[in-house]
């Protein structure tokens, strides 16, 4: 028997509104191979989408997606064509998904001088097959698909899900989980014939649903100097448009949705990470993300779910979540995240300087401090003053920091480190939360910020007893201490995300931004997840040598913010490089690959894409060349664009409420109305 294999993404198309998304070949053509298919809330409703003309397939010529909801796959229709050199019978064949709506018409053009009478024929098959199964490479519902033929199409049920199928003026026969859709056309000379079909879906068991677009991240526009920025920034606005997301008990506060196809729900950690760098843009999805985690936040001690008082969650998905020969199976809600807790707070606290409405702030503090007691309580599971994780359940994640896959926390010379794992990033998250919950529980006239003071104190000076390697090129972070408090010494991406935190000293960060655009992590197409020298390192490995857009981002954000502008440029000139090679449209993740010896980036195969935190990063990019640093309560926004940054205009950044227009001159003249 063949092993399943996981679906590759790279060379798919995807058209997307959260939480509907549909894959298929470049032509449009959706084949029941692989990931292709149209999915609502993490099941495959649809396995095959298949068009004819005459009974001949399409020739595919070119595809175009006006934005992320809306793919058009043009074809050539030459069986019905003349024997002339120039194609003159065409099809324009229009997808666009919306919350549980698929609909697609087909435009057949005839530039001839005499009709043309094709018979269009859309063959459909239904499986209802869960996201889970997808991505393990497998097939199978899990109740019974049924078929019912109507006057105009048909309905597709399995469980509590239907989808409707209507198709105005076709010929509809039904099968076993199958319809074919008939049109005669009569197409004039000289003119064109549009027909179409729509399918509906209705889950009731689901937890999330989708979101209204946002009118100010419409209203957004940049024009640069470096043209790669602006494209990359209108593309990642409108992905993002399309992974709004709102929960079924909270559908008035909007998130992100980590990514597609298979993150299309609620995550603790790359929610609130997607709302933090996007804050240049308006406070209101940070505020709404704050809001569902604190109404999900842990209130007992559960260990099946990994739940504790103060903690956040992970994910939500409709039912648990089963993943085939890993011998993972996750609740429906689960707690199994170490970071969650500290971003969160670190999220209200970069929010407020943003402008967030105290009245919108207020609300919140009760879950500020007991998110802060998780840390000091449960965090720090053994007392040694870090916080750590490991999975007691035995079949949840084995690492629980944003490089949760199994191998990636491991040593230099590729052997594992064994848990409990204290992750360095995450003691940096940690303090920058301490002491950013101290300044809110002291404005806001709350007891508590000395205590949290002297707590991030005391764990700043305990992470520079513990954590630093001697290293010839120079002293660095580990990654982690294991089990024993052991530095475990592959030198990694996540010591970036220690810079901005405050943990480090002037001395430690000059050190960490030195290694950080070494040419062992620096690939030029963004932050290797892994240096070059360890044993473990392989430029296609998830998180051991790979590139995350979002990884280099927030090390770009605090390069900025500790004064490492060169740095910072450095590894954003590489995001650029990256994201023209995607087409501006940047994965989850890519390749390690140097850019000295490949003129585009090398595609990580299996990464989603639209990713929430990969398309954040761009806004991540601009706050740094724009050197944007709020603070709300003195109601000033500074401005200091990054040397050689060259022209910016930008309309539609958002501060205390308020639009916000700069523009940087040739000169680094800044313009603000």
């Amino acid at each position: 028997m063949t092993q399943p294999l996981q679906p590759l993404l790279h060379d798919s198309v995807v058209v997307l509104t959260a939480p509907s998304q549909a894959w298929s070949t470049a032509d449009g053509t959706v084949d029941g191979r692989g990931i292709h298919g149209f999915y609502h809330s993490d099941v495959r409703v649809l396995s095959d989408v298949v068009i004819t003309a005459d009974g001949q397939p399409l020739e595919h010529i070119g595809t175009a997606s006006p934005d992320a909801a809306t793919a058009v796959f043009t074809s050539l229709a030459r069986r019905i064509d003349d024997a002339t050199a120039d194609p003159r019978v065409r099809v324009d064949h229009r997808r666009e998904v919306r919350a549980g709506l698929l609909v697609e018409t087909i435009t057949v053009r005839n530039a001839l001088s005499t009709a043309v009478s094709p018979r269009i024929v859309v063959d459909l098959r239904s499986d209802f097959t869960p996201m889970q199964l997808i991505k393990a490479g497998m097939t199978g519902s899990e109740h019974p698909v049924t078929t019912t033929a109507a006057t105009d199409g048909v309905t597709f049920a399995s469980g509590v899900v239907t989808a409707t199928v209507t198709a105005e003026g076709a010929q509809v026969r039904a099968g076993d989980g199958t319809a074919s859709l008939a049109w005669a056309t009569e197409i004039p000379a000289r003119s064109a014939v549009t027909i179409g079909w729509r399918l509906q879906v209705d889950d009731p068991s689901a937890v999330v649903a989708g979101a209204a677009p946002s009118p100010e991240w419409g209203a957004f526009r940049a024009s640069t100097g470096d043209s790669r920025l602006a494209s990359w920034l209108d593309r990642a606005l409108a992905d993002l448009q399309g992974l709004r997301m709102s929960t079924t008990d909270r559908p008035g506060d909007v998130f992100l949705a980590a990514g597609a196809p298979w993150f299309f729900t609620l995550f603790g950690r790359d929610s609130i990470w997607a709302a933090r760098l996007l804050l240049p843009l308006g406070t209101e999805i940070a505020a709404s993300t704050l809001r569902i985690l604190a109404a999900l936040q842990g209130t007992e001690v559960v260990d099946e779910t990994a739940e504790q008082p103060g903690k956040i969650m992970h994910e939500l998905r409709p039912s648990a979540l089963t993943i085939p020969g890993e011998g993972v199976v996750l609740p429906p809600l689960y707690f199994g995240t170490v970071d969650a807790t500290a971003l969160w707070v670190n999220l209200l606290h970069d929010a407020w300087t943003w402008g967030m409405p105290a009245a919108e702030v207020e609300p919140l503090l009760p879950h500020l401090e007991s998110a802060l007691a998780w840390m000091r309580d449960y965090g720090d599971s053994d007392g040694d003053g870090f916080l750590e994780y490991v999975d007691t359940t035995g079949h949840g994640l084995a690492n629980q920091g944003w490089k949760d896959s199994g191998d990636s926390i491991q040593w230099r010379d590729g052997t594992l480190a064994d848990g409990p794992i204290a992750l360095c990033e995450v003691q940096g998250y940690a303090y920058e939360a301490a002491v950013g919950g101290a300044e809110l529980l002291a404005a806001f006239g709350r007891p508590g910020a000395d205590e949290w003071r002297e707590w991030a104190a005391a764990l700043k000076e305990r992470f520079a007893a513990a954590f630093w390697i001697d290293d010839p090129a120079g002293a660095y972070p580990a990654i982690a201490l294991d089990a024993a408090k052991r530095r475990v010494d592959t030198v990694t991406s996540n010591i970036g995300h220690l810079l901005g935190t405050g943990i480090l000293t002037a001395e430690q960060s000059e050190l960490v931004a030195r290694r950080l655009v070494s040419p062992e992590l620096n690939s030029g197409f963004g932050l290797r997840t892994m240096s070059t020298d360890s044993a473990g390192f392989w430029p296609l490995s998830y998180h051991g040598g790979s590139v995350w857009a979002h990884d280099t981002a927030i090390v770009i954000a605090g390069l900025s913010r500790e004064g490492f502008r060169a740095e910072a440029e450095l590894l954003s000139d590489g995001l650029l490089a990256a994201a023209e090679g995607f087409g501006y449209r940047m994965p989850e993740l890519h390749s390690g690959d140097s850019s000295a010896e490949s003129v585009v980036p090398v595609p990580y195969p299996a990464a989603c894409r639209p990713q929430a935190w990969s398309a954040a990063a761009a806004v991540a990019v601009l706050g740094a060349r724009l050197g944007l640093h709020p603070d709300a309560r003195t109601g000033t926004l500074a401005v200091s664009p990054a040397a050689d940054t060259g022209t910016i205009e930008v309309a539609g950044l958002r501060f205390a409420g308020s639009p916000l227009s700069v523009s940087v001159g040739a000169d680094g003249t800044v313009t603000r109305a």
